[in-house]
């Protein structure tokens, strides 16, 4: 008899889904695999590759950033690249079976100005690539959100990083409502939304649930929900927190993928910090994407090498997707 197909909603209560989170672990990688596979192919993984466009010198707070200017990382500030290096970026990581490409700037908003016309050229000039592209740029007007949709971005990056309450104690120089508005002026546009959250910021459970109500609950859900788990940056606030634990990653993934079942969920940092067996279990529980870096870094943090993903996709039986824009 075949399964009835999970049902798209965005009404889940916060008790809803914390009784899905704290499921015994066997039985929800169980049901968000099952969810899985009635909406993905369990044996193909997007990966998509992020490149920081404009390094370092942002004038936020966010406590878990090397990039904020206000921390003293040893990242070093980078202006904004040249449009050229940007394409042949995108050209090599296409040839090695990214469909995805990300351009990141430290900014904390668009501004109209000769900067953000040369992003214009660059998703342009990406676009005709024929990958998906995507942008994560700060805070975007209405009007900034139509120029990228008409440029061609397909995406735009920007999480809410965690719940509305505890958000206060991670950034204070932006309101979750700004995060919010942003995502809707995206959406306005017609561009695709990526995002999700980071734990590890020391945050409770009830932070974890809360987040992924507000992501579940949205009026249409995120076509992309990355999981992060935090990348301990020394020199800012969050340096000496633990490692996140892989099996509280597992946890959320399956979650965000039994309450979002269309949504891509991915598995995005603190992966250096997973072996292939702990990476395994987060694709069984439904992540379907990868954030791959140039040069073993995903913007300013490690992140594993190309080659050593190819192992790992070949060990456990994973083909790259090719693009979902074209679905």
């Amino acid at each position: 008899m075949k399964e009835k197909k999970a049902v798209i909603r965005q009404d889940w209560t916060s008790e809803e889904i914390q009784a899905i989170y704290d499921l015994p672990i066997m039985e929800l990688v169980y049901l968000a695999a099952t969810i899985h596979r009635q909406y993905h192919n369990p044996n193909e993984v997007q990966v998509s590759t992020l490149l920081s466009i404009k390094t370092g010198g942002c004038p936020e707070d966010c406590s878990y950033c090397g990039q904020a200017a206000r921390y003293h990382t040893d990242i070093k500030v980078q202006r904004l690249l040249p449009l050229e290096t940007v394409l042949a970026h995108a050209k090599k990581v296409k040839a090695n079976g990214s469909s995805r490409f990300c351009m990141a700037a430290a900014w904390r908003e668009v501004r109209d100005n000769r900067d953000f016309d040369k992003v214009i050229d660059m998703v342009k000039g990406v676009n005709a690539l024929d990958m998906e592209v995507c942008c994560t740029l700060g805070m975007l007007t209405d009007q900034q959100a139509k120029r990228l949709q008409e440029a061609g971005l397909y995406a735009y990056n920007h999480n809410i990083d965690t719940s509305e309450s505890h958000y206060k104690d991670i950034i204070s120089t932006r309101t979750f409502d700004q995060r919010l508005n942003t995502i809707n002026s995206v959406r306005k546009a017609g561009i695709t939304v990526c995002s999700g959250g980071i734990i590890g910021l020391g945050e409770t459970k009830e932070d974890r649930i809360a987040m992924l109500l507000t992501l579940a609950n949205m009026e249409k859900h995120p076509e992309s929900v990355p999981i992060n788990a935090l990348a301990r940056v020394k020199g800012t606030p969050l340096e000496d927190l633990p490692k996140t634990d892989s099996w509280e990653m597992v946890r959320m993934i399956a979650t965000a993928r039994i309450v979002m079942p269309k949504t891509m969920v991915r598995l995005s940092a603190g992966r250096l910090e997973m072996d292939e067996a702990e990476q395994g279990w987060c694709f069984l529980a439904g992540a379907n994407s990868i954030f791959a870096g140039e040069e073993e870094t995903l913007l300013v943090t490690p992140n594993p090498s190309l080659s050593q993903d190819q192992q790992m996709f070949q060990k456990l039986g994973i083909k790259p997707m090719i693009s979902t824009q074209k679905k």
